[in-house]
């Protein structure tokens, strides 16, 4: 198995402002995908619709402040079972996001569009939460024919 990895600091914001960006559809909405819908309560379903296609999942864990893990239960078949894991961590004036979406099967061509899509993604959460404004699909840097 392998994972893609990430690390990225948010300036002068705490741990709770970023986990509310990805635990309310309002946040997710405004930097991963604007066509966001579900519950997201541990437990619940989040669906995420790109104009390229969709992923469903589900809610498997929330620490306010420090950590979202979720289960992909809906997409590509790569995607399917795989885990989407958010580590939040105050460091300095920063809120550190420690990504990692791991059980990848086999590291094939789409899993390097995916790393970098998930770079794309991350750095619209960072302006979500720094300025109030992302970028999410369909407004999103596109990088190549997957979008």
């Amino acid at each position: 198995m392998v994972d893609i990895l990430h690390r990225v600091g948010i300036k002068e914001t705490s741990p709770g402002e970023v986990y509310k960006a990805l635990t309310t559809i309002e946040g997710l909405s405004g930097w991963w995908a604007e066509n966001t819908t579900g519950e997201t309560a541990v437990g619940g379903v989040i669906e995420f619709r790109f104009v390229a296609g969709g992923f469903d999942m589900k809610v498997i864990e929330l620490k306010p402040g420090e950590r979202v893990l979720w289960e992909v239960v809906d997409g590509p078949a790569e995607w399917i079972g795989t885990l989407v894991d958010w580590q939040l961590k105050h460091d300095g004036d920063y809120t550190i996001i420690l990504f990692k979406h791991e059980g990848w099967k086999e590291p094939i061509e789409f899993m390097h569009h995916c790393s970098t899509k998930w770079a794309v993604f991350l750095m619209s959460l960072k302006s979500l939460v720094e300025t109030g404004k992302g970028d999410p699909d369909p407004r999103d840097t596109k990088i190549d024919n997957w979008n």
